[in-house]
């Protein structure tokens, strides 16, 4: 896995509530809502996320850090969610390549239900709980997550809504290297297919032979009319 970084630029200051719009953007909202403290918590960091306080967000496995604004200063905020483990991304990586279509889903930035549900029966979380999600703060906010992490990850559910492939990086496994995993696993299952194609035809070719070889066996035991010629 490879450690990929993607900086995704600053939102412009937004009108109205300007929540999450994708099922999968509001399920990460949900989370944020329960990692919070208190409402009020929540409204500041709506607030600060609609207004255009939070810088570029700078999005790899497992963080998201960027710098939020506001009357008292520049903070620098550190969001974590945990990676999936070496062998929940195998199993995320066989979820997705389960059926044909969910990886052109996924680039057409939808999020398949039936993936999510598919991989949660395998035991792999995809969305956080708001017990996952933690916080660093520059601020002097005792809380965890303070209204400026809270901003942040707000504005994280934007970007999830226009790209699932983000969430599934957060987890551990970046675009390319989910793209390099199916690549592979498609690669090993068509050499499995084409020695299995050649080890029937080896097979074939054996069991000729050796029904060839037990005939001649049997002419030269019999009475042959020919046995004179031997």
């Amino acid at each position: 896995m490879t450690d990929s970084v993607v900086a995704h630029p600053p939102f412009p200051a937004r009108r109205g509530a300007a929540r999450a719009t994708t099922w999968w953007g509001k399920a990460w909202v949900r989370a944020v809502e329960e990692a919070a403290y208190a409402e009020s918590d929540l409204r500041r960091a709506r607030s600060l996320a609609r207004q255009g306080a939070v810088g570029g967000i700078s999005l790899t496995a497992g963080r998201m850090v960027a710098a939020v604004a506001d009357e008292h200063g520049l903070f620098t905020v550190d969001c974590r969610v945990p990676v999936l483990d070496a062998e929940a991304l195998a199993t995320l990586v066989e979820t997705v390549a389960a059926e044909s279509g969910r990886i052109g889903a996924l680039l057409a930035h939808e999020l398949p239900h039936g993936l999510v549900e598919h991989a949660e029966e395998a035991g792999v979380e995809l969305l956080p709980f708001g017990t996952e999600l933690e916080a660093a703060c520059t601020c002097v906010g005792w809380l965890d997550p303070c209204p400026h992490a809270l901003a942040v990850l707000s504005q994280t559910a934007w970007i999830l809504d226009a790209d699932p492939l983000a969430l599934i990086h957060l987890r551990g496994l970046p675009r390319d290297d989910l793209l390099a995993r199916l690549h592979a696993r498609s690669t090993r299952a068509s050499a499995h297919e084409s020695g299995a194609d050649d080890l029937d035809a080896t097979v074939d070719l054996a069991a000729d032979a050796s029904a060839r070889a037990t005939r001649i066996l049997d002419l030269l035991d019999s009475d042959s009319p020919f046995d004179h010629l031997l």
